[in-house]
């Protein structure tokens, strides 16, 4: 029998218990690789303060093993996991579509042998290369291997939640795709193009290099490929978190989504302008040709637009909610917001920190402006309130609620989640402050501070006040992380069950159902949409690639630590 688009329709018990038991694999196998890359983090921030507290860690060989293990960890692993069962639950709980599960288990078992085979390689200290893994550094097979195995994973389960809209759409003709569902396979269609870079890189050079099968790999060549993923994997990151701020944030906190077109417009823009932009990276690089610099220097900056139709979009929304709850004047709603719900202040203060994250990428990627902070601590600093805050902290969120949903228990305690939320925010706030200053008098990013040279060092004479802010936020951001994880692991290991009647139900944010015709009909040929973003990404791409082909230069490998 065909479901409709009401939201919160339900698939039969059974195959429900089983989605929520493979979504839950993958939201604690996220958390376990936060925990660990989190725990990590306050001890980058010291380093910035110039502290050296890495003496304290007798498991790790080096600074530069660490900064591995908490880049890979928090930036690949935490990431892609969380958004592949946030992302298969939230559609298959919209659309009521029975899913394939051993075809979902056998991606998480997929991706659970890709982690522990890239973990290997950085904790035996043979893949010391850091989260970008650019050549010469040379990394252990297994690392590689593993890092391919997670993206696997990840496009599986891309294709079932594709596959599963497809069932939706045979048994509901002339409807449009539900709004949740919409995003999500957008989302899923951007990676699926924006892994290529990546799974070229490391299946047809990087694997075959640390197996000795080839002699070296052309370094411009492969930081080019990675750069194609490299940057669109932010918004791989990214989407996730506005699908629960234009779905579910506005339920939560009483209002209604002001304007469901625009929401499906947003994630087609990104769709079409995410992956085209990489050279942005490398505008230092010599082997591209400034011309095409520029131009994705251009389309980088189209990718603002969506974020800005979002920024008003929400803003909306939200208001409509403050305004029902008694706000006046042109900024009285804002206080009436349920700040004390931890699910709804967690992605308020998400959303202001993207707004200070946002305005640093446009700096990062203007032509000129980029040479003054390239490959400073301003970058960490900008990547931290984008990825670091504006996701992480709708991650934190979204498991205040979504973590009793799929176990059946209570949130462990709603006044220390309120407390994360806060801590966390503050500390990235002055992490924020004392990198992008930092970044500014030049401190370099990727930087053993206290086993640099003489001569660098006495160049932050004039960093001492923001590198006391980064070593300040270290101790809030250790607060934050041991409360957060009070938190998860007293909810999922509680004894307390929850009556049936007070599980939490997914706040989806409407329940309208819409007909399939006119504009939503026109988005909702995504196939056309995914044609035209690939045209876009061989206009960008394809001269460079050939020429770089055509002028390989490949260098051995070098493991420096």
């Amino acid at each position: 029998m065909a479901v409709t688009t009401v939201p919160g329709s339900r698939v039969d018990a059974s195959a429900l218990a089983g989605a929520k038991r493979v979504s839950f694999a993958y939201i604690a196998t996220a958390l376990l690789a936060l925990l660990v890359g989190a725990a990590l983090g306050p001890f980058q921030a010291w380093n910035y303060g110039g502290i050296d507290l890495y003496g304290l860690l007798p498991f790790l060989k080096s600074y530069y093993q660490g900064l591995t293990l908490h880049g890979v960890l928090n930036a690949l692993v935490y990431t892609t996991f969380f958004n592949a069962g946030l992302m298969f639950y939230l559609p298959v709980r919209e659309l009521g579509v029975k899913p394939a599960m051993t075809w979902m288990w056998g991606s998480f078992g997929v991706g659970a042998v890709g982690l522990v085979l890239a973990g290997a390689g950085i904790v035996t200290n043979t893949s010391s290369v850091l989260y970008t893994f650019y050549p010469p550094l040379y990394g252990h097979w297994s690392f590689y291997v593993g890092l391919a195995l997670v993206v696997v994973s990840s496009l599986m389960v891309g294709a079932e939640v594709i596959r599963l809209r497809a069932v939706w759409r045979r048994q509901n003709p002339g409807r449009a795709t539900p709004l949740v569902t919409y995003m999500s396979v957008v989302t899923w269609m951007m990676w699926m193009l924006a892994s290529v870079g990546l799974v070229v890189s490391v299946v047809g050079f990087l694997i075959p290099w640390s197996f000795g099968w080839i002699g070296g790999v052309d370094p411009l060549l492969a930081r080019t490929l990675f750069w194609y993923t490299g940057h669109p994997i932010v918004y791989f990151w990214l989407l996730p978190a506005y699908i629960s701020w234009y779905a579910l944030l506005p339920k939560q906190a009483g209002g209604e989504l002001v304007s469901d077109p625009l929401a499906r417009l947003a994630f087609l823009m990104f769709l079409l302008f995410s992956v085209p932009v990489g050279f942005h990276h490398q505008f230092t690089d010599p082997g591209i040709p400034a011309g095409w610099k520029m131009v994705h220097s251009m389309l980088t900056m189209f990718v603002g637009v969506p974020s800005l139709l979002t920024a008003f979009t929400i803003a909306a929304s939200l208001e409509i909610a403050g305004r029902r709850n008694g706000g006046r004047g042109i900024l009285g709603w804002i206080a009436k917001l349920p700040w004390g719900n931890p699910a709804v202040s967690a992605q308020l203060l998400a959303a202001i920190a993207f707004i200070f994250g946002g305005a640093g990428g446009i700096v990062n990627a203007s032509f000129n402006l980029n040479m003054l902070v390239h490959n400073t601590a301003w970058i960490p600093g900008h990547f931290h309130l984008t990825v670091g805050t504006a996701v992480t902290l709708t991650f934190m969120g979204i498991t205040y609620w979504l973590l009793p949903h799929l176990t059946g228990r209570p949130l462990y305690s709603i006044a220390l989640a309120r407390w994360t939320n806060w801590t966390w925010f503050v500390g990235m706030m002055i992490f924020a402050i004392g990198m992008h200053w930092q970044g500014l008098l030049a401190v370099p990013r990727r930087a053993y501070i206290s086993n640099l040279p003489a001569a660098l060092s006495e160049a932050y004479a004039n960093a001492s006040v923001p590198m006391a802010f980064t070593a300040v936020s270290g101790v809030i951001l250790l607060f934050a992380i041991i409360f957060y994880f009070t938190v998860v692991f007293g909810t999922i290991f509680s004894r307390k069950r929850l009556a049936e009647a007070d599980v939490p139900e997914i706040p989806w944010s409407s329940a309208r159902s819409f007909k399939s015709e006119g504009v939503l009909r026109f988005m909702d040929s995504l196939a056309v949409w995914m044609g035209l973003a690939i045209f876009l990404v061989v206009i960008a791409y394809l001269p460079s690639l050939i020429t770089m082909l055509a002028n390989l230069q490949p260098v051995p490998g070098y493991k420096l630590w």
